[in-house]
């Protein structure tokens, strides 16, 4: 392809990077931009900032009469950090977020307006519910729903706007949105949590769950983007030969950072920091221009919002940088997709890690009780938890060897699985090791403290030391499906081991020998989950099945785990959603399955009818007219001989266009019969079945005739360019 001229851009981004404004500490900015506690306490009344802080640390019910107060804190807090409007920021079944802006005023009476914003504004609103995805909830005709502050998400600026984070809720009650549901779930794990903790401490009065999410992305220079269509329409190349080299040299992960990533990542940080999202880790990640940005770990919901608005504000800086941030989960054939490692765990309000052993066997037995109930959860609803990470996108990316397979399992490690069969066959707690050492035999390194546990890349719920890694959900989505999912599930298994227990204790058993019984029923029961060996071999596919464990890779059937009755029942008895939410959240996924296959058919189509054929056949003729003006000059025979490699380019091309004009032909024909279809989850089934199938057949030959067609004809950017211009 004709080279772009990168020379006076990069200059300009690498000056750029010397110019990135030093802001100080980021103890001293940290949180600026964000109405928290230490906002609060300058712009509202005393006793006002007090039963906000109780709302927002021990869930107490927020005071309707203290809205006003609040609203007027907040825009006098807003204004003088530059806002002009406000807005309620939520999470739509879209995937992304959404906000509607009005400006501070109102008429004052005078012909003129004053700035204004009563507790009214600040608690409810009503955004147009039939413009979302509702999967048959409400009516193209019955618009209205409401959206609800979530005081619990502290308000920011962003844009010169206050963006009150909220729930989204139809006019009849049902959440359309992911946060309504993972508040519930929250809740609800909160609760049961905290339930069997009093098991051995009667003070802990509430548990909190946290979560730790590490945001992988790639980045590619904002002019080679713009020049490929399926990026720009898809977010990931659906064609292109793979670079000569690429990740095989494995010298890009931990590597050293580009200068102009640098500054991108420098100046993201900052940003990120004043929205008070604790940025704490960036490295480059595997494949050429992929990285990861993690933050400490926080309160789950808070969590969420936090990467929601990160992925907003990455594609923000990038645009700065002359950069474009890819989250799909597969943007590049051939190379790493990115994930988003959620890293979850529950706590007391002590402050006491659920998943962390302690020092005496009272510990250890607490510390055993929430493993393997949330073993027990994680194989009841391995199917569940697997549909809640699955998408269209993500697809591409699970099973494939840089990432968890599709089938749910959970790696322990050595030391704890010998815990847990030594609890099966026995009464005995045996010594949980916490760490251990580890001596080197080079002088100058101390001893090293190991944890009780190696990682598991391969496997797609691992336990880390102190916490639960849920390593499958995609790079793009909202972490919210997968946390209800998990923490629902969760509370359900405490629940029911709770009340096992009771019945032993009613029964006359001492409360640890109580324990001690149910925990090892259920250390038998979520065995089969239990994997710490490859999770890429295909010898696991065939055992995984054996076990009983779902091994579904189908997107659309996938998505049916939503709809068991063990999965209804679970989010109806844990109050988290009823069965029409989740039917109506089905039938959202299998849309938008649906639609995103339909826009890359669509898009592949384009690309090959108006950019690639048109660009072989224009080399084609050029070969043919070199072919005739050689047998011209030097007679047929010689002439041909010489030609060989041209004729051969020739025909290839001929075969591989005819073959690509023929198969768009039938992926238009299949297209037009499955849009015919009328259930959505058959309609997905099809497109699955069918046309995803047909893309891949397609990419063959236009790969093939990337590298046939000359290098100087060639007009889209190339896997060398997008994955090696940093």
């Amino acid at each position: 392809m004709p080279r772009l001229r990168f020379d006076s851009v990069k200059a300009a981004y690498a000056k750029k990077a010397v110019e990135v404004a030093e802001q100080g500490r980021p103890s001293e900015y940290f949180g600026e931009m964000v109405f928290n506690k230490t906002a609060m306490f300058k712009y509202l009344p005393q006793d006002v900032y007090r039963k906000m802080v109780d709302v927002m640390d021990n869930g107490a019910m927020l005071d309707a009469s203290i809205l006003d107060a609040v609203a007027q804190g907040m825009k006098a807090w807003a204004m003088d950090h530059g806002a002009t409007h406000y807005t309620h920021w939520f999470s739509p079944l879209t995937g992304s977020t959404a906000e509607k802006h009005d400006a501070f005023i109102e008429h004052d009476g005078k012909g003129g307006v004053v700035e204004d914003f009563s507790g009214k504004l600040l608690a409810q609103q009503e955004p147009d519910a039939s413009s979302f995805p509702n999967g048959g909830i409400r009516s193209t005709f019955e618009a209205r729903g409401y959206s609800a502050w979530d005081p619990t998400s502290p308000a920011f600026v962003m844009n010169n706007t206050l963006c009150i984070p909220t729930v989204f809720i139809s006019y009849t009650g049902e959440a359309l949105d992911y946060k309504a549901p993972l508040l519930k779930a929250i809740s609800a794990v909160d609760k049961a949590a905290a339930d069997v903790c009093r098991y051995f401490d009667k003070s802990v009065r509430k548990c909190r769950c946290y979560l730790g999410w590490e945001q992988e992305y790639f980045l590619v220079d904002r002019d080679l983007y713009m020049a490929r269509p399926d990026l720009v329409a898809t977010g990931r190349t659906l064609m292109g030969h793979e670079s000569p080299k690429n990740q095989q040299l494995d010298d890009h992960y931990f590597g050293s950072i580009p200068k102009r990533v640098a500054a991108f990542m420098r100046d993201l940080e900052i940003e990120a920091m004043k929205l008070g999202i604790p940025a704490k880790t960036c490295h480059n990640e595997v494949a050429p221009n992929q990285f990861e940005l993690a933050p400490i770990y926080e309160e789950c919901n808070l969590a969420i919002d936090h990467n929601m608005v990160l992925m907003s504000l990455m594609k923000d800086v990038a645009r700065r940088h002359g950069f474009v941030v890819l989250l799909h989960e597969k943007p590049f054939k051939g190379v790493n997709g990115s994930g988003k490692h959620c890293n979850w765990s529950l706590g007391t309000d002590s402050g006491v890690p659920l998943y962390s052993p302690g020092k005496t066997d009272k510990d250890n037995l607490r510390f055993i009780t929430f493993v393997v109930n949330t073993l027990a959860a994680i194989y009841r609803h391995n199917g569940l938890l697997k549909a809640s990470v699955m998408s269209a996108t993500n697809a591409h990316r699970l099973g494939a060897n840089e990432a968890p397979p599709a089938i749910i399992s959970s790696f322990l490690g050595t030391n704890i699985s010998e815990v847990l069969d030594h609890m099966e066959n026995t009464d005995n707690l045996v010594r949980i090791l916490s760490k251990h050492e580890l001596r080197l035999d080079i002088p100058a390194i101390p001893e090293l403290m190991i944890d009780n546990t190696d990682r598991n890349r391969t496997s797609p719920f691992a336990f880390t030391g102190n916490r639960f890694e849920f390593r499958a959900v995609g790079a793009e989505a909202n972490c919210s499906p997968a946390m209800i999912a998990l923490n629902t599930a969760v509370a359900e298994q405490l629940v029911l081991f709770k009340q096992e227990v009771d019945a032993l204790i009613a029964e006359g058993e001492i409360k640890e020998d109580a324990i001690v019984k149910v925990l090892r029923k259920y250390i038998r029961y979520s065995k089969p989950v239990r994997f710490d060996g490859n999770g890429y071999s295909e010898e696991w596919k065939q055992e995984a099945a054996r076990r009983g464990l779902d091994c579904e890779t189908s997107a659309p059937l996938v998505y049916d785990r939503y709809l068991d009755k063990e999965s209804i029942d679970m989010f109806a008895k844990m109050g988290v959603m009823r069965e029409n939410e989740l039917v109506a959240r089905n039938e959202i996924k299998w849309e938008t399955y649906t639609k995103k296959i339909q826009i890359e058919a669509r898009v592949l189509g384009d690309l090959a009818m108006n950019h690639v054929v048109p660009i072989a056949t224009r080399y084609q003729s050029v070969l043919l007219d070199n072919v005739i003006k050689m047998e011209t000059v030097l007679g047929d025979d010689e002439g041909r001989r010489l030609s060989e490699e041209n004729i051969k380019k020739i025909k290839e091309i001929a075969e591989r266009v005819s073959e690509i004009n023929r198969l768009v032909a039938k992926l238009i024909d299949t297209r037009k019969q499955a849009n015919r279809i009328e259930s959505e989850r058959e309609k997905a089934v099809a497109y699955h079945d069918r046309i995803a199938p047909m893309l891949e057949e397609i990419r063959r030959h236009l790969d093939k005739l990337e590298l046939v067609v000359d290098d100087e004809t060639w007009t889209l950017p190339k896997y060398r360019e997008l994955l090696f211009n940093c």
